[in-house]
């Protein structure tokens, strides 16, 4: 799982993509909300403690960037006024508006945890309506190995996750666009052969995400939340360390993995290039 503790204050992170990222967040849920918000009937309770949470949070920890006015969260970066008690929406789509994470509500079921309610307008090659009031083993089904290895591991760790103790995880892929909204795109397996090692570095693009969970002290939810990063594959370049990284990430991929992220199109053009780059 690669899971690393988390010191609260560093739990959301803001930069200079903040504005761009906000305003395609408000013309997503605008144009396709129920594609970008989901929530259960019986969570608003859980939805207006992670509202509470970051209403408290971003101004304490960003006070160059967010302004608590009344019942109304002032963003200076992109000058947004948030109403926090917007009868008109859930507590989960106003909480989605102030931060660039994703944000993601798991509740103790039956079968594990499920997912009960999500503002989710930057999926990496997923489908909020294919998860909605799944439990974990069914949302992770097309992952490889996934229920083999880490099912009852993840569902262990997901029950003893205290709320003072929240931890961190990346995740990485490597898709052929530059699209943050992205609901499809895992298994494919043709080889491209417009990609190559001399032009992949300006055609494909390494995607991070900074994934963190936290229990909510007063629900007893697990929040989970997701920062996604996006940049040409060539940004490596000036780091010939980090190129040899994700070589050797890529390297260790199983066929099942490789398929699954998508990478057999060109993974022998991608290692060309990061063994140039990398200088190995």
């Amino acid at each position: 799982m690669g899971l690393l503790s988390l010191d609260p204050a560093e739990w959301i992170e803001a930069d200079a993509d903040y504005p761009a990222q906000l305003a395609l967040k408000e013309e997503l849920l605008a144009t396709r909300h129920d594609a970008v918000f989901q929530a259960l009937p019986g969570t608003e309770a859980a939805q207006a403690e992670v509202l509470a949470l970051l209403a408290h949070h971003l101004p304490a920890r960003f006070p160059d960037r967010f302004r608590r006015a009344g019942n109304a969260l002032h963003s200076l970066a992109d000058d947004r006024r948030i109403a926090l008690d917007d009868s008109g929406r859930a507590p989960l789509d106003i909480a989605g508006r102030l931060v660039q994470e994703d944000l993601c509500l798991m509740r103790a079921g039956p079968e594990g945890y499920e997912l009960v309610a999500a503002s989710l307008c930057f999926p990496a090659s997923w489908r909020l309506a294919d998860k909605i009031g799944r439990p974990m083993l069914a949302i992770h089904a097309p992952v490889p190995g996934y229920a083999e290895k880490l099912g009852k591991p993840v569902d262990r760790f997901f029950g003893f996750l205290k709320a003072d103790k929240p931890v961190w995880r990346f995740n990485w892929s490597l898709p052929d666009n530059d699209r943050l909204f992205s609901p499809t795109g895992h298994g494919r397996a043709a080889h491209d052969p417009e990609i190559t090692a001399e032009n992949i570095g300006q055609r494909v693009f390494i995607r991070v995400e900074r994934q963190t969970l936290r229990r909510l002290p007063a629900s007893g939810d697990i929040l989970f939340t997701i920062r996604t990063y996006l940049d040409r594959l060539d940004r490596l370049e000036p780091f010939p360390p980090l190129a040899r990284a994700l070589l050797g990430a890529v390297g260790d991929l199983t066929p099942g993995m490789t398929r699954y992220k998508s990478i057999q199109p060109f993974r022998a053009a991608l290692e060309e290039y990061l063994t140039r780059v990398g200088g190995a």
